[in-house]
């Protein structure tokens, strides 16, 4: 685990063999408690509006499924272009917060956007500043998370923060399918609501929040004689197994279809009305926040990148049901559970992984560096999975996919074997 005041490494990252349970209690910091709320709160901001993006943009407006394709692959991966920027540049000044805090407000700015929004390239312009806030504000966040967590309960307090963050990510699509109950084509009312809660979330990170200081200014770290953080290098990525993590995730993160697809692709198969399609949304994240402590205990213990991979085979599982030709409540259920279980086992895991791999003075960079893979590869994975549904229908599409994600998860298993064997905490 790494020293986050810059010195060595304790032990060697990709060393074999277990050990015993962390000794020391787990305690919860008030910091991480906060950005939890903040990111409950920008949860459902962001969350009713995507909970209802697909049936506003195929339906009310009419545009086709590989409008929606483009559009998805743009909420997936238009923060990758400033990820890695962001990064670093809360590693150089030291101060996380105002980094976050600007990406945050950059993304409430987008909601005001959507009122006003109505055709493809306006929808497309708002949809890329709102995730170009997410891209600047995630590795800092994530940063802040990992310097006041405890390095033996890492994965746990990721969990904690991500539970928080799906509370909100469950709440946004209820608030927003009562919308709907109430008025069939209330979509202006969605997006009023999702710029109050993006608001709050802004004031709660700059009232709340407290703006530690992880490095000196220029870069040195707080407690240590070293010199200024460099600038970026392209070296970094070649850390070891770091280089092989992004390796691992871009090649998932390729196979993996946007939320939004899957739950069309439910909805084509049953029929149901298109008022009940944001409970999907709801369905998702509820098993999300259930599972995310556990997981996030269980990668501390068992190993993060394990239960990374096992996460993935959930993946598969629901893509393989929800191309199955068995309809109805159960199997629909069982998709939103595997899909719940996917990211529980991967969103805090991959950051928990990534913060563990990184050198301490690259720490927000390493982050920033694993979300723009993962960013970038779903972001072309949508895409592609909005042609291939053109060409070959829903059902087809999925199978297609699914068939090549399990192929994905045997080649990554291999480029993961030295990470899978790493140490758990001592």
């Amino acid at each position: 685990m790494s020293d986050r005041s810059g010195g060595k490494k304790d032990a060697e990252p990709l060393a074999t063999g277990t050990a015993g349970p962390p000794k020391t209690p787990f305690r919860l910091s008030p910091v991480i408690l906060w950005l939890g709320v903040v990111s409950m709160l920008t949860d459902v901001s962001s969350e009713s509006v995507s909970a209802i993006l697909p049936l506003y943009i195929t339906g009310f407006l009419g545009l086709s499924v590989i409008a929606f394709g483009i559009l998805d692959g743009i909420n997936q991966g238009a923060s990758a272009i400033v990820r890695i920027a962001a990064g670093y540049a809360s590693d150089r000044i030291g101060r996380p917060k105002r980094v976050a805090l600007a990406g945050y407000g950059l993304s409430m700015v987008a909601r005001i956007g959507l009122l006003f929004a109505s055709g493809f390239w306006a929808l497309a312009a708002v949809v890329t500043a709102d995730r170009i806030g997410k891209g600047i504000r995630t590795a800092p966040r994530d940063a802040l998370i990992a310097v006041s967590a405890q390095p033996e309960y890492l994965a746990r307090h990721f969990g904690v923060h991500r539970m928080l963050d799906n509370i909100g990510a469950a709440g946004g699509p209820l608030l927003a399918f009562f919308i709907l109950m109430l008025m069939p084509n209330g979509y202006g009312t969605v997006f009023v609501l999702s710029l109050a809660f993006a608001t709050i979330g802004v004031a709660v990170l700059a009232l709340l929040v407290p703006n530690l200081k992880t490095r000196k200014p220029g870069g040195a770290a707080p407690d240590s004689k070293t010199g200024p953080v460099p600038g970026f290098r392209w070296r970094l990525l070649r850390e070891p197994g770091l280089g092989r993590l992004l390796v691992a995730a871009g090649i998932l993160g390729l196979l993996t279809v946007g939320d939004g697809f899957i739950y069309l692709v439910l909805q084509d198969r049953d029929s149901f009305a298109v008022q009940w399609f944001p409970l999907l949304y709801v369905g998702t994240n509820v098993v999300f926040l259930i599972l995310a402590v556990p997981l996030g205990r269980l990668a501390d213990r068992w190993g993060k990148a394990r239960v990374f991979m096992a996460g993935h085979v959930s993946l598969l599982a629901c893509y393989l049901l929800a191309a199955a030709p068995v309809g109805g409540l159960g199997p629909t259920v069982a998709c939103l559970v595997l899909l719940g279980v996917f990211y529980a086992a991967t969103d805090g895991v991959l950051a928990a992984l990534a913060s563990q791999l990184a050198p301490p003075d690259k720490l927000a960079t390493g982050l920033g560096a694993a979300q723009t893979v993962v960013a970038l590869s779903r972001m072309a994975g949508s895409i592609g999975f909005g042609v291939l549904w053109f060409a070959l229908g829903p059902s087809g599409a999925m199978v297609v996919v699914g068939s090549c994600l399990a192929a994905g998860v045997v080649a990554s298993w291999f480029i993961l074997r030295g990470v899978l064997r790493q140490r758990p905490a001592a």
